[in-house]
């Protein structure tokens, strides 16, 4: 639900009066589910997504256009055709607006963004994959439900035995189905479901981790304070009380658990070109003693600013957190996994002044050095993205939300390579990326930041079927693609947008099957399974 703002409800597909039924639900709007929906299509049943949100993709359509990836040859399927159409969308002169695309550069992670060779492109504008996920809603006839909100309340979700056999949403509209997908980012039809899931950092000891838990004075990708800096009102002294955006509470112990969750923010996209530029005004609300932390980080020499303002076509970014007081919101999320809409209305809000008053202040308070105040002063946000929104993004970035407790539970070996799990459902690549999810005062009363993890894997590995299915005796009808089964630190490899896009479509490929075989998908034959997802050009395992 983690859009900002919304028109009114949209349907595409026929009307259907009472209940929406349908062979099977899909719940969300993301990259996942119009990848899940997709999938059923294909394989000949009727499927209905019931989308929250009104932009459908989620992320990917969402602002995060520097695309993280890892190997690019682990991405198969429907997520690789999403990749080649964007690819095909670039070869267009027409779709270079704003520059010429010898002018581009090219750059992406690992690989070119144009990849000729493999006919895709990794880097892209977020109106560029909207229009993707809106293709293949239309090629595919997809019936699609927006501004549907699940009723998360006793009864929204109705069960006959361990078996969903429907959901109402907040409109009172009522969706039967054979098999159910989860979607979302949140987890909520999981969790109305009464499927087990965890929320936050859980000790190592829990699975025999490393790098989960409270990571102290670890510091793996330079969003930490590298200079000491104080976080009094009155330079060292405890009695003038804490700057803003600063914890009062003490550290845990290394490698213990909590209920913190890695931080927030919205992946802006922001134009350096004159006549697609909206400035950045002061923003309602704006305090500009939130940004003290920041202002002294460049008294003490800080120069990073600009080094995750990364190029995505048409002289715009995918702009990014760096450094150790950045467009993360730490702290402020820790209740959105399980708030009300409401509140979670209200921590977006909070994320949306807290960022737009950092970008008023960068351009205008005189404490910022004056050529990070000359250069910022060319970006703003693109009139040609988000036009409903005023240019800026419909999606916060949930990097981290519930994580269900499933049949199999993903642990930080298995997103390092270092195991053969069972039943292989597709592949993921990229590091153990966990963001901050703390600021303290350490022991010597200077500010530093905590949970920032980066650690490369050993290989691309294989992600489990059983971590996309609840425990049984919790559910039988259920997949969950997005808030799958995974320790905090695992997830930080596998919440990647090109990953949830091939889960996607494994649980859709499973759901199908399932019904086929008249049995539960935990009880389906991995056999069966593995057969289809070859054959629709999933990467399962390393070759040999």
């Amino acid at each position: 639900m983690a859009q900002v703002r919304r028109a009114g409800p949209r349907q595409d597909g026929p009307i259907k009066a009472g209940p929406r039924q349908a062979d099977v639900i899909v719940y969300g709007g993301t990259s996942a589910a119009i990848t899940a929906a997709v999938q059923v299509k294909k394989m000949g049943k009727s499927v209905i997504v019931v989308s929250p949100d009104k932009h459908l993709g989620g992320l990917s359509s969402g602002g995060l256009g520097f695309t993280d990836t890892g190997d690019k040859s682990v991405i198969g399927g429907l997520a690789r055709t999403f990749y080649g159409r964007l690819y095909d969308h670039y070869q267009k002169p027409e779709n270079w607006t704003w520059e010429k695309r010898e002018q581009f550069g090219n750059k992406g992670q690992g690989t070119p963004a144009l990849d000729g060779a493999n006919r895709t492109m990794w880097i892209f504008e977020p109106h560029a994959a909207e229009r993707v996920f809106e293709d293949f809603v239309r090629e595919n006839n997809l019936t699609v439900y927006r501004d549907e909100y699940l009723d998360r309340s006793a009864g929204g979700v109705q069960k006959k035995g361990v078996a969903i056999q429907s959901f109402r949403t907040l409109s009172g509209q009522q969706y039967v189905g054979k098999m159910f997908i989860d979607c979302t980012y949140e987890g909520d039809l999981m969790a109305a479901a009464g499927v087990s899931f965890h929320v936050g950092r859980e000790a190592n000891s829990v699975y025999g981790e490393e790098f989960n838990g409270i990571q102290p004075e670890v510091f793996q990708h330079g969003h930490h304070f590298k200079t000491n800096v104080s976080p009094y009102k009155t330079p060292g002294d405890p009695n003038s009380g804490l700057l803003p955006e600063v914890s009062p509470e003490p550290i845990g112990k290394k490698g213990s658990g909590d209920t913190k969750i890695q931080a927030y923010c919205f992946r802006m996209c922001l134009s350096n070109h004159p006549d697609n530029r909206i400035p950045f005004i002061k923003p309602v609300g704006y305090d500009p003693a939130r940004y003290e932390l920041l202002a002294r980080v460049y008294a003490n020499g800080y120069t990073e600013t600009f080094d995750k303002y990364d190029a995505i076509p048409n002289r715009k970014t995918d702009t990014n957190n760096h450094g150790p007081f950045n467009t993360d919101y730490l702290g402020k999320n820790y209740d959105y996994p399980e708030a009300t809409y409401e509140r979670r209305r209200e921590i977006i809000r909070d994320h949306e002044l807290y960022q737009k008053g950092l970008m008023y202040f960068l351009q205008n308070d005189p404490r910022v050095p004056a050529d990070v105040h000359e250069k910022m002063q060319q970006w703003g946000l693109p009139k040609d993205e988000f036009k409903d929104n005023g240019g800026w993004p419909h999606q916060i970035y949930v990097r981290e939300a519930r994580r269900m407790t499933g049949e199999f539970v993903m642990k930080e070996a298995d997103a390092l390579g270092r195991t053969t799990v069972p039943d292989p459902i597709g592949m993921g690549s990229y590091a153990l990326d966990a963001h901050n999810a703390q600021r303290y005062v350490k022991a010597d009363g200077f500010v530093q930041n905590e949970g920032d993890i980066g650690v490369h894997p050993e290989r691309p590995y294989s992600i489990a079927y059983g971590s996309i299915v609840p425990k049984e005796t919790e559910c039988q009808n259920l997949l969950v693609p997005v808030a799958i089964s995974a320790s905090h630190i695992a997830y930080g490899s596998i919440r990647m947008e090109p990953v949830f896009m091939i889960l996607g479509q494994s649980a859709a490929t499973a759901a199908v099957l399932a019904i086929q075989s008249k049995m539960s998908p935990q009880k389906l034959p991995y056999g069966i399974l593995k057969a289809a997802l070859l054959k629709d050009g999933q990467q399962l395992t390393l070759p040999k």
